[in-house]
């Protein structure tokens, strides 16, 4: 046997195996890429109903101005968001605000009977439950993601080839508190 092909063989060997762990490396980064792509479209369907929400409780509670404005700009600055952080800050924001929002609704008994408020209700608690979700999928793709990036043989040539950490989407601090609801 001739003695050259042993090496070429384990050459061609560790080739593919650097191939193949290279290509498992960029699907793992676009199954992150596409979650985080999920969480950001459940948190614009958020944004495209809370205007509509919004102008159904105005009709009813013209006076409560405030909110109303609180809930504007947290969604301006959810939608204007650029980064992992600044969507979760965003988000917090206007988690508060809604839930001053619906305090409102809780004074205001017509709100209740209304059904066209109550189906936008229906649908903004649907789509809290879908961004829950979006956002569960999305830490377990990075966790996933992050894990084989860490693990050896993997960790040897992962950072070379331009693979980091990810950031996982995690709640602002005191997101514990409930939001003080005052009037």
């Amino acid at each position: 046997m001739k003695k050259w092909l042993i090496p070429v063989g384990i050459i061609i060997l560790l080739g593919v195996m650097l191939v193949s762990g290279y290509n498992n490396l960029v699907k793992t980064s676009e199954g992150v890429n596409g979650s985080w792509s999920q969480v950001q479209n459940q948190l614009q369907r958020r944004a495209d109903l809370i205007p509509n929400l919004v102008e159904t409780v105005k009709g009813y509670a013209s006076q409560e101005k405030t909110v109303f404005t609180e809930v504007a700009e947290a969604r301006a600055k959810l939608a204007g968001a650029a980064t992992v952080a600044d969507a979760g800050q965003a988000d917090q924001a206007l988690t508060g605000a809604l839930g001053r929002l619906l305090a409102i609704v809780e004074s205001y008994p017509q709100l209740k009977s209304d059904a066209n408020f109550r189906a936008l209700q229906d649908e903004l608690a649907g789509t809290e439950n879908r961004i829950a979700t979006a956002r569960m999928d999305y830490n377990n793709t990075v966790q996933t993601f992050n894990t084989k990036i860490k693990t050896f043989p993997t960790s040897l040539y992962a950072g070379i080839l331009g693979f980091g950490p990810r950031d996982y989407f995690k709640p602002t601090v005191n997101v514990e508190n409930t939001p003080a609801v005052k009037f």
